[in-house]
């Protein structure tokens, strides 16, 4: 009986990866453009899922530094200076960060340490913050989005979308 289950276990493993069957990541590698002043600006990030899960307030604590994503460090990468908001950024690339907060504006922060996990926060490496502005989506967002929207001439808006949570900041190349 044995030496037919592993037969049959084997068999289902081979069908498996004959088949080129994958399990998909809990959270896919995402990425956001925009073109401002005639330069390509990238956001790099991964995609957390709900699944089921209770994300603002729960998986994503209020009052505490979010890493705006999952894995690995969420980037954006500049080749032209920009104003986030009330915040000069130069040319380069930084880690983003966010601070969600319940009953106030959310903050947007830019951080100088680049090449990390995404956590810890490094703290004490921040560029700076700047306030976002939010609003309620009219239904969940399964998956976590970082998107550029409204995006004429040299501004556009930074949305970051999840569950029923938009927050966003506004971006201008200088």
């Amino acid at each position: 009986m044995k030496t037919l289950a592993k037969a049959l276990s084997v068999f289902a493993l081979t069908l498996t990866v004959a088949a080129g069957a994958q399990k998909p990541p809990a959270s896919p590698p995402a990425q956001a453009d925009v073109t401002l002043a005639g330069k390509a600006i990238s956001v790099k990030y991964s995609s957390p899922q709900m699944r089921g899960r209770k994300i603002m307030g729960g998986l994503v604590p209020y009052g505490e530094v979010w890493r705006t994503g999952a894995n690995s460090a969420t980037t954006i990468v500049t080749p032209v200076d920009l104003m986030i908001g009330s915040l000069h950024v130069p040319a380069g690339t930084y880690t983003l960060f966010t601070l969600p907060a319940a009953d106030h504006a959310w903050q947007f922060i830019v951080s100088k340490k680049t090449g990390e996990w995404g956590i810890p926060y490094p703290e004490g490496n921040d560029l700076g913050r700047t306030e976002m502005k939010g609003g309620k989506l009219p239904a969940p967002q399964e998956g976590m989005s970082i998107t550029f929207e409204h995006t004429t001439g040299n501004s556009t808006e930074l949305h970051v979308k999840w569950e029923t949570t938009d927050e966003w900041v506004k971006i201008s190349a200088m």
